[in-house]
């Protein structure tokens, strides 16, 4: 099946819809999910077209498994979690539910809730602090 170019994150890419950015790179953009099924939860996609992780090239997936490091830990330091769940899914059978390959990356507490996706649209004006904290830990690094 051929790389949809209209798909959601593809056009995050390309700036045709917002993104709350906390780490990019020549490889790499990590943003805030807007539907998230914890405070602090990320998206990773390589800047490289590819349906699944099988899609894309070697050198595009070593850059993206860098950055989810890097921001996960930034991630866990900025919120003071004891843990983060990653979760890379490939193909709808798996629950890929956008077409582009990608990390969900989501702070965890002991007990807490383990689902992934979440439910409803949260602000942007409620996301950007968190991002910010998240930011800040980058910068630390």
């Amino acid at each position: 099946m051929p790389y949809d170019t209209n798909n959601v994150f593809a056009k995050i890419l390309r700036g045709e819809l917002p993104k709350i950015a906390v780490y990019e790179d020549e490889h790499t953009l990590a943003f805030m999910d807007i539907m998230p099924a914890v405070e602090g939860h990320l998206m990773v996609i390589p800047k490289e077209p590819g349906e699944t992780l099988f899609d894309i090239s070697p050198e595009a997936a070593s850059a993206l498994i860098r950055t989810v490091q890097k921001v996960a830990a930034a991630t866990k330091k900025a919120l003071g979690v004891p843990g983060v769940m990653l979760a890379q899914l490939n193909g709808a059978a798996a629950g890929q539910t956008v077409p582009h390959v990608h990390f969900h990356i989501l702070p965890r507490k002991a007990g807490a809730d383990l689902n992934f996706h979440g439910k409803t649209m949260v602000k942007p004006e409620v996301l950007e602090p968190v991002a910010a904290k998240i930011r800040a830990a980058l910068q630390a690094t």
